[in-house]
């Protein structure tokens, strides 16, 4: 990640993806929804800081609703080092500042499944670690909280 990709997006780029699928990009909420609807996925999100350092949260179960439901998140049992903060999302429809019913993701600047506002926010801005600004950041809350940014996130989604 350099930053260089803008994830302040609206809703049907979130739809259909964005970006380079050799660097910065969203695959797309209905090619997710369209492959985990054809049996049991798991997640791994793969993230770095700038120290070098390296955390992963895995989710036993991963799905995404269809286009009715708002691409609703479904993710199952946490494993892993960085802390657990996507089950805080959990049911949760997706928003895009076009369609942004509880204005976060105006306020975080990214789409994302937000929930009261978010724990995690991967597609917040690229901040480049430590900034003053309150969670608009590229976030994992468990691991480094509101304040810092994360240097790269990786959702890597597989049939079980």
């Amino acid at each position: 990640m350099n930053g260089k990709v803008g994830f302040n997006r609206v809703w049907r780029e979130y739809q259909y993806g964005f970006g380079s699928i050799g660097g910065e990009h969203w695959i797309g909420n209905q090619r997710i929804h369209q492959l985990t609807s054809q049996g049991w996925y798991e997640l791994r999100v793969d993230m770095s800081d700038f120290s070098k350092k390296s955390r992963f949260a895995y989710y036993r179960i991963f799905s995404v609703g269809n286009k009715t439901s708002g691409y609703r998140l479904t993710v199952g049992e946490y494993e892993g080092n960085a802390g657990d903060s996507l089950k805080a999302h959990n049911g949760q429809s997706f928003y895009a500042r076009d369609k942004d019913n509880n204005e976060c993701s105006k306020l975080y600047k990214g789409g994302w499944w937000y929930k009261n506002c978010h724990k995690s926010n991967l597609n917040g801005l690229y901040l480049k670690g430590s900034h003053s600004s309150f969670a608009d950041g590229v976030n994992w809350y468990d691991w480094h909280g509101y304040h810092y940014s994360l240097k790269t996130t990786e959702m890597k989604i597989r049939r079980q």
